[in-house]
């Protein structure tokens, strides 16, 4: 056929299963799945713009029965029933296609086949050229002169020439090849023992399915017997894989035209379901067709300025940000700040513009604006105003009066459902396309700093963004105070958190330079040492930061044993096929030290030196509240979290944190908060015991799996205890306990039975826990935080127990994240309220660490220690630990 396509036929219920099969399981902000209607509308999509048919149609098949199962009563018998994430996804797909502007065909008692097949025939009739796409071998028997099949999913493309290379014969046979072959998953009986080459061989001998039946006789051996057994089905099979060609559809050709979608509604439906790449290319083309309504006036004038502060002492509610010279707050300085109160209508105020042209000063107009900031009762909303209270500090300035952050909303709301920042938030929730950073300052080497960005590109931009958040503001807040313990994490953890990070990341911790550059050359000895150790168990020099020459030493030269292949075939070097192959081989040991002590060197050692920041000599981490499913803390330049302690090098790494002369760093720590968490939610009695007795809890357990007295538990068995406690909260299987241990996958298996029978409260809480993640499609902490399952009815079973292990866990992290939330809120209130002499200067994980004046010490341990402990109200005490030292790791 010529390029030109009169006709495409799409084959929507093929690449329905085929899409949901295919792709992960998406879900958008509502946890509607959405990987099938994704799949099957982008593959439309893309079809379209191909090859852009005059004329096109997507076929599906009715619900119920049709003709074939009066003709064989057990006709797809054997097909399980439809998934319920499938089907909850086939109206939406409907409404994306009608919004789509394309034709959707269905007709009762026959398949979408049969539809197909008559609509070819018409179109043949009218001298047209078809194009069928679809993933269904059956169809192959339409294709000839003006007719292609096209497997869009595969792109395979498919004219009489590449059926017969495909299936041996030509379209008009194929028919009389699937009746011999037979369909088991459609219960459609063919020959035994026949497959495509010799039903091909066949009909190629004997010119088609009829010659062959009058010459079976001739057909030998076991395979001709199974022929002749099989001649009284053969015609019911070739009927039933026959396609129906004279099917009314109701459709006229003639009136069906190119797509013309209806973009509001698509604008609409692509924002439901969180498609937000195809959704930014219609807000793209309609930005071009529709300028934006937004009005952005720029203040300039006494007047503006005087009227601007009335309007927004007026407002019940302002939506508030601050344009700058650097995303770094302590060196950020002012250059405008932005102001919305109502829909389509902002301000910028410029105070540091290069081309800016004002009545007014910036000190005058920051001056103006100064009584509004700091006043308590004036409303303002924010995007991550974490950075603006800072950054206005810089400025002399205390924001107050901060009720809501839409980072912080969307994340309350939905932790996983997308990226935070206010451009994802803009298309995910309000279906716009924001204006860039980029846009207007640039990129690279060449971006200029926002006051060399011309006044009315800034003004729009700035404006723009406060209008954002507004709306912003307007969408998710009613979300969040719909639900009552969703309102209360943000307004009692969340908010109130915001003032407490920001003093944190302002007061930074003091670091001693010295001592890790020490750390850095004793480190580079090391490295050394290990290199020259590697080559000798290598047997020969090589690089040891590079895969290939590590796969040719490890796997070629010494024949180690390949684990896992990479996905080009290779042989993985992987951190966890290294650590298993450690165990027996030498040079994997080595490898791994080498690769430990390097990243220490390059990420601590050599870099924690270089953000000491040059004004205030400490190191001041960014902390992120809206980073981690399960709300955690997070932080980053320099990441304080994940900083190693499980070797001495890591350990030491924390020595060159230290406390200023004449303070002592405090350090309080939750003591097993997680298992406490789990003792409370699965109000097991034994564990509830055990805690409430003070017993070591490792030790306890293993007297119980052990079945042993507890002044009797070795030091191995209480490490296996102590991995078995940890490890189930993690939902760990008898197979990774197993390789933790070192010990048969049996007698791990052992170990997790005999847990569970001595504590049955810890079993019951986890099958609660998996059933309530796949009812909902999230679970919840003790306050009612929100921890989101989205893989939890997944097909693919890795996904699916992945995310049943996560939900098993989510609770208890999640709870041990709220509860040290509220400590460090009530902690730090305790300090400014008092004005005692400390600081918190860190939070990581279940620990929060103080600067504090030596002769306060114990008053402010006992403060701490009380506040802490207080935190949470749970059926076991909730414990601390502290101690104190000139550094880090003495306060351990």
């Amino acid at each position: 056929m010529s390029e030109r396509v009169d006709l495409c036929l799409i084959d929507g219920s093929s690449y329905l299963y085929r899409a949901f099969h295919a792709l992960p399981s998406l879900t958008n902000a509502d946890s509607l799945p959405t990987g099938a209607i994704f799949g099957v509308a982008n593959m439309i999509r893309r079809l379209v713009e191909e090859h852009g048919p005059k004329r096109v149609a997507v076929v599906f098949d009715a619900p119920g029965r049709n003709f074939r199962h009066e003709l064989l009563e057990a006709y797809k018998a054997n097909r399980p029933p439809m998934p319920e994430e499938l089907r909850a996804q086939i109206e939406p797909l409907h409404e994306l296609i009608d919004a789509m502007g394309i034709p959707r065909v269905v007709v009762a008692g026959v398949e979408a086949d049969d539809v197909i097949a008559s609509m070819v025939r018409e179109a043949k009739r009218q001298g047209m050229n078809v194009l069928i796409s679809s993933g269904d071998k059956d169809l192959a028997q339409l294709v000839g002169d003006g007719v292609v099949l096209e497997d869009s999913m595969q792109g395979k493309r498919y004219d009489p020439a590449a059926v017969v290379a495909k299936f041996g014969v030509e379209p008009a046979l194929l028919g009389d090849l699937l009746a011999l072959t037979g369909d088991s998953s459609d219960n459609i009986p063919g020959v035994a023992k026949v497959g495509p080459k010799t039903a091909a061989k066949w009909l190629i001998q004997y010119g088609d399915l009829d010659g062959l039946i009058e010459q079976a006789d001739s057909v030998g051996g076991k395979v001709g017997d199974n022929l002749r057994a099989a001649l009284e089905q053969l015609p019911l099979s070739r009927q039933l894989v026959e396609l129906k060609s004279d099917v009314a559809t109701g459709v006229e050709l003639d009136e069906l035209a190119e797509p013309r979608p209806d973009r509001a509604r698509m604008v609409e439906l692509l924002r439901r379901f969180g498609f937000s790449t195809w959704l930014r290319q219609y807000q793209e083309d309609d930005a071009a067709q529709n300028p934006s309504e937004l009005e952005v006036e720029t203040v300039t004038t006494r007047a503006q300025l005087k009227a601007l502060i009335a309007a927004v002492d007026a407002a019940e509610l302002v939506a508030f940000d601050t344009e700058t010279t650097s995303l770094e707050p302590l060196d950020a300085d002012l250059v405008g700040f932005a102001f919305a109160t109502e829909p389509d209508r902002g301000w910028y105020l410029p105070l540091a513009h290069l081309d800016q042209d004002t009545e007014f000063s910036a000190q005058e107009a920051i001056d103006a604006c100064k009584p509004w900031l700091e006043d308590p009762k004036k409303a303002k909303v924010g995007q991550h105003l974490k950075y603006d209270l800072n950054v206005l500090k810089r400025a002399g300035i205390d924001l107050a009066g901060v009720v809501h952050d839409t980072m912080l909303e969307s994340y309350v709301y939905h932790s996983t459902a997308t990226r935070h920042d206010m451009d994802s938030l803009a298309g995910r929730y309000l279906g716009r396309q924001t204006t860039t950073y980029e846009q207007v300052a640039g990129k690279g080497s060449k971006q200029l700093r926002f006051d060399q960005v011309p006044l009315l590109v800034a003004s729009a931009y700035a404006g723009e963004d406060a209008e954002v958040t507004l709306a912003l503001h307007r969408h998710l807040w009613p979300k969040i105070e719909s639900e009552e313990r969703l309102q209360s994490v943000y307004e009692t953890l969340e908010i109130p958190l915001i003032p407490v990070l920001a003093r944190m990341e302002r007061i930074g911790v003091a670091l001693d330079c010295a001592q890790l550059a020490a750390q850095s050359r004793e480190i580079e000895a090391q490295l050394d040492e290990l290199v020259a150790q590697a080559h000798a168990e290598a047997g020969g020099s090589f690089n040891l930061g590079s895969p290939k020459q590590l796969q040719v030493i490890l796997f070629e030269q010494l024949a180690l044993p390949v684990v896992r292949k990479t996905p080009k075939g290779q042989p993985s070097t992987a951190e966890d096929v290294l650590q298993e192959l450690a165990v027996e081989y030498p040079l994997p040991r080595t490898i791994l030290r080498h690769r430990s002590l390097a990243k220490l060197k390059s990420t601590y050692t050599d870099r924690l030196p270089e953000k000491v920041h040059p004004a205030t000599g400490r190191v001041h981490t960014h902390y992120h509240q809206a980073v981690t499913a399960t709300g955690r803390l997070s932080s980053t330049d320099p990441n304080l979290q994940n900083i190693p302690i499980r070797t001495p090098e890591g350990r030491r790494i924390r020595k060159a944190f230290i406390a200023p002369p004449g303070n002592v760093l405090l350090a309080a720590d939750y003591s097993q908060i997680e298992l406490r968490i789990m003792a409370h939610l699965s109000d097991d009695e034994r564990l509830l015991e055990a805690f409430a007795a003070g017993e070591d809890i490792h030790r306890a357990t293993a007297a119980e799996v052990f079945d042993c007295a507890i002044d009797a538990v070795s030091g191995e068995q209480r490490r296996a205890a102590k991995a078995i406690n940890f490890g189930l909260m993690y939902g760990m299987s008898g197979w990774g306990l197993a390789r933790q241990l070192e010990i048969d996958r049996k007698a791990a298996g052992e170990y997790i039975e005999r847990y569970f029978e001595r504590y049955p409260g810890v079993r019951a809480y986890m099958d609660r826990i998996r059933q309530e993640a796949r009812e909902r499609g999230y679970v919840e902490t003790l306050f009612g935080r929100r921890l989101w399952t989205d893989e939890i009815r997944s097909r693919n079973g890795q996904r699916r127990q992945a995310a049943e292990r996560a939900a098993i866990n989510a609770p208890m992290q999640g709870t041990a994240a709220d509860i040290i939330k509220r400590a460090m809120i009530d902690v730090d209130a305790w300090i400014q309220a008092e004005q005692a002499p400390a600081r918190l200067v860190m939070q990581v994980h279940d620990e929060l660490v103080l600067e504090v004046e030596h002769a306060a010490l114990e008053p402010v341990r006992e403060a701490v220690v009380a506040r802490m402990s207080q935190a949470a109200e749970l059926k076991v005490p909730l414990l601390v630990e502290t101690g104190t030292g000139p550094d880090w790791e003495s306060a351990h």
